[in-house]
């Protein structure tokens, strides 16, 4: 049986970084010929009274509120818009784990990198967040994107680990779509599975994918990754993560890097 990626899962909130996942959403759910789920979430009183030190968590709370209901009139609209099969859900409390208690049948979660001038926690510790715990793959966005070409060229970011592994299966319908895939190698001496075992994988699907392979012990591999991936023109990049410290919940190495750098969406499993 054919894999399928149907469910879209889009968190909603009124950031910088709301037009990139927004318009990256549709422009997915279009492609994958999908339903997108918006989860529109609300910070709980808690949840403000803790990102403000406390002081004024009511009022705060109300203004959020307020903010939140014209977001959502305004993307209500740009939605029902689009012509495409979509649901609406709203959700009260920490962005993470609303994300998190949405996605059981998501397919893919769409968020983006980066809050930086907004005072609640960053976009980037929630990505990690949620990709830990909701084991689902993450189109993590940066904020200057304004659409996801799904019909362009994807690289896939291979290590051989489990992590990118468990990735490309999961995206096999998402890969289907591009126009070419390269499997891009940075050899380490660690890979349990090689490139070339992944491009057979891959064929089988019907995706024929070609295998470079770096040698190159002097630069960190995401340098090698982002420069391959803009020399060859590709529109993302599919990748694996690890995590790192079971209290902080964030990912380190290269994968941070990359979250942090990178110009491309980055489709990132764990």
């Amino acid at each position: 049986m054919e894999a399928i990626m149907k469910n879209i899962l889009l968190l909603v909130h009124d950031d910088d970084g709301q037009f990139a996942r927004l318009h990256t959403a549709i422009d997915l759910t279009c492609a994958l010929d999908g339903h997108l789920i918006c989860i529109d979430v609300t910070p709980s009183p808690v949840y403000a009274g803790n990102a403000y030190g406390g002081f004024g968590a009511s009022l705060l709370l109300n203004d959020e509120r307020e903010n939140e209901a014209r977001n959502r009139a305004r993307t209500k609209e740009r939605v029902a818009g689009a012509n495409i099969s979509w649901s609406w859900e709203d959700a009260t409390g920490d962005f993470a784990q609303c994300v998190i208690d949405a996605s059981n049948l998501a397919d893919l979660i769409v968020l983006n990198r980066a809050l930086d001038d907004y005072p609640l926690p960053d976009m980037r510790t929630i990505t990690s967040r949620v990709l830990m715990h909701a084991r689902k793959p993450i189109v993590a966005v940066p904020e200057e994107v304004e659409s996801f070409n799904a019909k362009g060229r994807a690289i896939i970011a291979w290590d051989g680990q489990e992590s990118v592994a468990a990735t490309m299966r999961a995206c096999v319908p998402l890969l289907q779509l591009a126009s070419d895939v390269e499997i891009f190698m940075v050899r380490d001496g660690a890979a349990k599975t090689e490139p070339e075992e992944a491009a057979a994988y891959l064929a089988r699907h019907g995706i024929h994918a070609n295998v470079k392979i770096v040698e190159d012990g002097v630069h960190h591999a995401d340098v090698l990754i982002e420069n391959a991936a803009r020399h060859w023109r590709a529109e993302y990049i599919l990748m694996g993560a690890y995590s790192h410290g079971r209290l902080m919940e964030a990912f380190g190495g290269v994968t941070k890097r990359m979250l942090s750098n990178c110009k491309l969406p980055l489709v990132i499993g764990h």
